[in-house]
This record gives C-alpha cells, sequence and structure tokens, in this order.
C-alpha cells in the first residue's frame, strides 16, 4: 500500500515496475543461454539486471532481497569470468534463482514474507557453485580481527639500474592533503566519477561498473586516493576515492551515461566527448604534477594504475571492500601495447528502446471508457443524420464522414495502449513447468513462440489462471514419464509448445504437448464410472474428448499438489467463456495433444455488421464474417428430411437459419432470395447463417452480460446502438457448435410421415 504522504513512496513504486522489466529481462537472457546461444553480451544482460535489482533494493533497505541478489550476482560475475561454468544444472538453478528473486521483489513490494526454507536452499546451491569464493566472500563480511599487514607490490618495473625512474614519496597522512591532479585525454571519452557515500551503502560497486565500461572498449582507469586519511581515522561508512576514466569506444554518449544510470544520483559524474574536450592541464596556481613513467601515471598525491584488464585486478576490489588482497601484476610487456587491444561491440543505435512513459492504469481505463461513449455519440448523430434524409454530398455528410474516421482512429491507438504482448504471461507459465515437472518427476521443457503477439491487458490478466491449469495438466497427464518415453523412441525430455497469435481477428493461444495424447478408452470409462455418460453411449472422439471439460472430472489414481480433485479443466473452460473465448481439443495417441484457446483482441469496442431477423436487431462481428450471399434455388440442396446445405463454388456448407436457432420464428417455407452471411471458425471450416437483412456496418462498445445473466449460448455481450436500443452481439460460432440445424418446416414432416 502505498502512503501518499511518503515522498518516496513513488519513487519506491517506480523501482518494483523497474524490477519487473528487469525480471523480464532476465528470464530472457536465462531461456538464451538455456537453448545454447549465448554470448558475452547475454551473460552480461543477465548480470546487469540482477546488479540492477540489488542496487535499488539496497537504496530501499530491502535487506532480504541484497543478500539474495548479491550471492546470484556473484554466481553469475563467475561465469562471466570464466571460472564456473554454465552447464545444464547451473542454469536450472539460476532460473530457480530468477524465481526467487522475482518472489523477494513481490514480497518486498506488498510488505510479505517469502518462503525462507526455500531461498535458503537455492543459497546453499549458490554457495556451493562458489566454492572458495563464497568464503573471501563471508571473511570481507567479518572484519572484526582486521590486522593490518604489509603489502609488497611487485609492479614489473626494473628498478635496480641506476636509470630507473624513482617513485614519489607517498603522501604524509598527518599533512594537509595535496591538490588532485587534473588528468586529459584527446581521444574518447573522459569520464570523472566521484561515488557518494550512499553509493556503497546501496549495495553499488564502482568495480562492476568499469567492467561494464571495459566491455565498451578499450579502457584506462586512474583511481586519486588524494582523500584518503590515515587508518586511525579512516571511517568506513564515507568515500574518499574517485577516479578518473578514459574510454575509446564507438559508442555515443548517450550509452555511456546508461552505464551510470541507476547510480546518477548517488555519485558526482562528469563525461567529456572528443568534440568537448576536457580542460587541459591543472588549474593556474598549481604547479604540473611530476610524471614518472609512460606506463604508471603516479602524481604525488594520487595512486594511479592503468586497468586495461580490470577483471584480473584485486586491487580495484579491495579499494571497494576494505580488504587486502595478494596483488601479483601481470609480467612487463615485451613491446608497448597495440592500439587495437579488444574489438568494440559494434553500436546499437539502432536497436535502442524507444522512451515510454508510465501511466497509472485507471487512466487508461477511464480513457477506454470514455472513447466507447465518444463511439455511442458518433453513431446517434450518423443516426440523427440518415433519418433527415441529407444527401450523402452535403457538407454535414462529408464532415460526418470525418468525425467517423477521426473516431475510429482514436479507438485504434487507445486500443493500442491497452495491448501488450503476452511474453510477460509466457515467462510466469516457465516456472509452472519448471515446478510442476520437478514434483511429478518429469524432465519438460517449455518453448514459447508468438510471446510478441499483443492482446488487450484485462484478457492477460484473466488468462493466467486458466493457463495455469492447462500446463499443469499437460505436464502432469500429457507427458509420459522418461522410462515410457525412452520405451516409445521419444527423448527423455518432454515438450510442451506454449504460442500465440492473431488469426480472423480473434487471438489464438495454443498449448501443445507432445506427450502420449488422451487415452479416450480411459476418459470414457472414467465418466461411465462417474455417471456422466449413459454406459451404452456412443461417442464421437471429439465428444469424448470435451468430457475433460465437465466438472468433477479427472483420471488421476491419486490425488496429488496437482491433480486428482475433480477440478480444473471445467474451471478453464469457465475462464475462457467468461472471455468471450472458446476452447478446443485436438489429440493424436502417441503423438501429444493441443488445447486451442480463441479470444477477442479486445474486451471494449469492436467492428460488427449491425443484421435485422425477425424484427430484432443483432450485431455480427465482422472478424468472423468472411462474405455474404443472396441464396438462388440451384445453390440450395436438401440433405435429408430437415436440413438443408449450400453450395459454394466447389463445396458444401450446411445452412442455418438464425432466426430459428435463438428461437425467434420457426424455419421458413423457402430460402430463395434470403441473405446469407458465410461463417469462417477456427478449425477452417464454414457454415451459413440466413439473416432478413443488411443495416449497417459500424463499430459499437462492448458491453458485457456475464454479471447479470451469466453465459448465455451464442451470444457474446450487448450494446448501445445510435438510436439508443440495445442489440445484443452474437457469437456466431458458438451458434453454429449448439445449432439444431433444422431449416425445413416441421408441418411438411408431418404430411411425408401419412
Amino acid at each position: 500500500m502505498m502512503d501518499e504522504d511518503d515522498p518516496m513512496a513513488e519513487i519506491r513504486a517506480s523501482f518494483f515496475v523497474e524490477c519487473e522489466e528487469l525480471l523480464e529481462a532476465l528470464q530472457d537472457g536465462l531461456q538464451i543461454m538455456d537453448d545454447g546461444e549465448a554470448d558475452d553480451e547475454t551473460i552480461n544482460i543477465v548480470f546487469r539486471a540482477v546488479h540492477s535489482i540489488k542496487g535499488g533494493a539496497g537504496a530501499f533497505g530491502l535487506e532480504d532481497l541484497v543478500r539474495f541478489a548479491h550471492q546470484f550476482e556473484s554466481v553469475l560475475d563467475g561465469v562471466r569470468s570464466g571460472t564456473i561454468e554454465a552447464d545444464r544444472n547451473a542454469i536450472s538453478v539460476f532460473f530457480q534463482s530468477g524465481d526467487i528473486l522475482g518472489d523477494l521483489v513481490r514480497a518486498a513490494r506488498d510488505d510479505d514474507i517469502a518462503d525462507e526454507s526455500r531461498i535458503q536452499g537455492i543459497m546453499s546451491s549458490l554457495t556451493s557453485m562458489l566454492g572458495a569464493d563464497a568464503q573471501e566472500d563471508e571473511a570481507e563480511e567479518d572484519v572484526s580481527d582486521f590486522q593490518p599487514m604489509g603489502l609488497s607490490l611487485d609492479l614489473g618495473l626494473d628498478i635496480g639500474g641506476n636509470d630507473a625512474p624513482a617513485l614519489p614519496d607517498l603522501p604524509d597522512p598527518g599533512g594537509p592533503p595535496a591538490p588532485a591532479s587534473t588528468v586529459v585525454f584527446e581521444d574518447g571519452y573522459t569520464i570523472h566519477f566521484l561515488p557518494d557515500s550512499s553509493l556503497y551503502a546501496s549495495g553499488n560497486e564502482p568495480l562492476h561498473l568499469l567492467r561494464l565500461l571495459r566491455e565498451m572498449g578499450d579502457l584506462d582507469v586512474t583511481c586519486d586516493s588524494s582523500t584518503l586519511p590515515s587508518l586511525s581515522e579512516l571511517d568506513e561508512e564515507k568515500s574518499y576515492l574517485s577516479w578518473t576514466i578514459h574510454l575509446i569506444t564507438d559508442e555515443d554518449e548517450e550509452a555511456v551515461r546508461d552505464v551510470f544510470d541507476f547510480v546518477a544520483d548517488l555519485c558526482t559524474l562528469t563525461i567529456s566527448g572528443p568534440e568537448k574536450p576536457a580542460p587541459r592541464g591543472p588549474a593556474p596556481d598549481t604547479p604540473p604534477p611530476p610524471t614518472t613513467s609512460d606506463d604508471i601515471s603516479t602524481p604525488q598525491d594520487s595512486t594511479s594504475a592503468s586497468l586495461n584488464s580490470i577483471s584480473t585486478s584485486k586491487a580495484a576490489a579491495a579499494l571497494n571492500t576494505n580488504k587486502t588482497p595478494d596483488v601479483k601484476a601481470p609480467p612487463p610487456p615485451a613491446s608497448p601495447p597495440s592500439a587495437s587491444k579488444k574489438p568494440v561491440a559494434p553500436s546499437s543505435k539502432s536497436n535502442k528502446p524507444r522512451p515510454t512513459v508510465r501511466v497509472d492504469l485507471e487512466r487508461i481505463d477511464r480513457l477506454v471508457n470514455l472513447v466507447g461513449e465518444l463511439v455511442i455519440n458518433q453513431a446517434m448523430i450518423s443516426q440523427s443524420v440518415a433519418e433527415a434524409g441529407l444527401q450523402t454530398n452535403s457538407a454535414v455528410s462529408e464532415g460526418l464522414d470525418e468525425f467517423m474516421q477521426l473516431t475510429r482512429d482514436i479507438q485504434d491507438s487507445v486500443m493500442m495502449i491497452r495491448a501488450q504482448p503476452v511474453k510477460s504471461l509466457f515467462q510466469r507459465m516457465s516456472r509452472i513447468v519448471r515446478e510442476a515437472s520437478s514434483m511429478v518427476g518429469k524432465s519438460v521443457r517449455l518453448k514459447t513462440e508468438g510471446d510478441a503477439t499483443e492482446i488487450d491487458k484485462t484478457v492477460i490478466e484473466r488468462l493466467a489462471d486458466p493457463l495455469t491449469h492447462m500446463i499443469r495438466n499437460a505436464v502432469d497427464h500429457g507427458i509420459e514419464s522418461p522410462q515410457d518415453r525412452l520405451a516409445a523412441g521419444k527423448p527423455e525430455e518432454g515438450i510442451v509448445t506454449l504460442s500465440a497469435g492473431h488469426r480472423s481477428g480473434r487471438v489464438i493461444v495454443e498449448v501443445v504437448d507432445d506427450g502420449a495424447g488422451i487415452n479416450r478408452e480411459r476418459v470414457l470409462q472414467t465418466a461411465i464410472e462417474k455417471g456422466l455418460v449413459a454406459e451404452n453411449a456412443e461417442l464421437t472422439d471429439s465428444e469424448i474428448d470435451n468430457l475433460l471439460f465437465m466438472p468433477g472430472f479427472s483420471t488421476a489414481s491419486e490425488v496429488s499438489d496437482l491433480s486428482g480433485r475433480g477440478v480444473g479443466m471445467d474451471v478453464v473452460k469457465s475462464a475462457i467463456l467468461s472471455l468471450g473465448g472458446r476452447v478446443t481439443i485436438q489429440s493424436n495417441p502417441g503423438s501429444g495433444t493441443i488445447f486451442t484457446i480463441s479470444l477477442p483482441l479486445t474486451l471494449a469496442v469492436l467492428d460488427g455488421m449491425v443484421i435485422n431477423v425477425a424484427r430484432q436487431t443483432l450485431v455480427v462481428p465482422l472478424s468472423t464474417i468472411t462474405e455474404t450471399l443472396t441464396l438462388m434455388g440451384p445453390d440450395i440442396r436438401a440433405l435429408g428430411p430437415q436440413t438443408n446445405v449450400i453450395k459454394v463454388r466447389d463445396s458444401f456448407v450446411p445452412l442455418l437459419d438464425l432466426g430459428f436457432e435463438l428461437g425467434f420464428r420457426a424455419p421458413l417455407d423457402s430460402y430463395v432470395g434470403s441473405i446469407a452471411l458465410l461463417i469462417a471458425q477456427e478449425d477452417g471450416d464454414h457454415a451459413a447463417l440466413i439473416v432478413d437483412s443488411i443495416q449497417d456496418q459500424r463499430q459499437v462498445v462492448i458491453k458485457g452480460l456475464q454479471d447479470t445473466f451469466g453465459q448465455v449460448p451464442g451470444v457474446a455481450a450487448a450494446t448501445i446502438l445510435g438510436d439508443g436500443k440495445i442489440a445484443l452481439i452474437l457469437d456466431p460460432v458458438d451458434v453454429v457448435a449448439n445449432a439444431d440445424g433444422r431449416t425445413q418446416p416441421v408441418q411438411s414432416n408431418l404430411q411425408l410421415a401419412g
């Protein structure tokens, strides 16, 4: 709960929003690593995500989150440096660590408590991966027995000869500090970085920032310790060190500043590019500092070291941890370093994310409601103009056409604001697969396709629970045990594929497993034992598959944490129907099962065709209509005593009387000259619906009926027309699925019977 009087509350809320984005980037990177396609940049992205979460958590005093993130970060740092191998077992631990990190973020956001036993289990796994390094980290935290010791520095210099350069004396700790020198470079970027004490308190480390800079190009770093007091006067909570950094890179200045983005408020930072060189030389009243060597710049009042390879420098880490390491310098180079040390990563200017603005969802919902009212008012104006009988080329009609187009553009733009990729939802399912497969002792991998598909945010939120049930069902019932898979000639690891895409103006989400398929004999026998169907019932494969959606149905022999309670797939169907969607099953024995969910793109506005049936005004979603037909006598063919089909080019399509199917009237004596809507279904089949007339094609605002009337077969929602009347929005595919199919009067059948 955010306290409006707390000035930090908004910043804290923004931090948790950023954490969700970082966790998403973390999961993306781990998935790439798991697929075996990772490069150094992928590992860096994963590391930076954990490091950024740790830094922000430290600023808000979230100690549990900082502690776990630090351990996770240390292991990832070992992967970056090559001391830890990212094999399948390690990546599995990383996935679990990412899950725990997300739990800790959400627990901190909601003032909740995470599962401590699970956290400790993953912490132990991370500690075992660190090995000796973990003991060093513990030693860093315990400095109560710290004793200063002499440090022998071998700088790789031959100082035995008479021509050797003399090293300057260290500054007198008791005397006043000498003025700091100014380092200037003629090419690349010159960065002056002075951390505040709060930077260390928040859990950030300059060493990690320097490593990020090193990955961008050639780097030269000089550490200024001129303000460092004597050991007796040292305050471990204060910041005394600063750095002057020379970076040669192809990246622009914005990319360089992005490295310091998370600590920008915790330090003093200046960056000068080659086009804006830093002031050369010292201040007018300051004598120039002595220089002892071309390779080592050692001013009298500063300690400088070239950090061309920061990962091998233990001294830099010691500056941040108050630890005294053993420092071994590399052997002296035989020749001066060449200009091309390390290939610089190509510039990613074209792949930069676009600027974004975070907006409260309530404001967007209010905007959507206002757009809905705008659409209704536009329809009312159109109705009034039509009733006034104005000519189509009049100024009013032309202005109305422009107004209609503007209304459509506004509506489309607002819907795009509400639309979100299903990526975040799919990533949550990855955790479900890992946890469910671990509980049942199976090896299962989740593959995702089309995770950039955008649908309404409300749909995404309400789709999470049914997808969770379906994923668990696929792991528990769909995928075989490792022994059975090997016996069937399949890989030991099962695959569950989760995909999303747009089709016929709707969103199609599929859950596919490569398991054994549905055991229809067992399903039918279980349904008979539970009294769900008659013992002598003859059902088609599709009807048997749909028994899985019946309340209380379960084929599990034992109750477990995943299944056996008879609750699951019926909940899935109810949730999908409440979204105006449908769910179907396709299964092949030995090959697997496909669950297909069909959902509307949005729950706010749709394009519809306004029709008349038996003096009732209805709306049919335009996305389901492939074409309209005027029926001729030769097109209509009888199929049995009560049904008809029509010939559409080279195929026959079932003919359904919409007025009869909805209970408005009896079947007509003849359908010659009638208007038919050709309806496309998700499986590619078609059906023709007879209507009396077509009024118009327009945008309509969706008004749900679920809360008041529940699920009505064949009806998706309602809307308000331009004349103020209410019209039902049909679900034509559901109408076809539940159709009686009779298109011939009963009286004629009775006469034929005698």
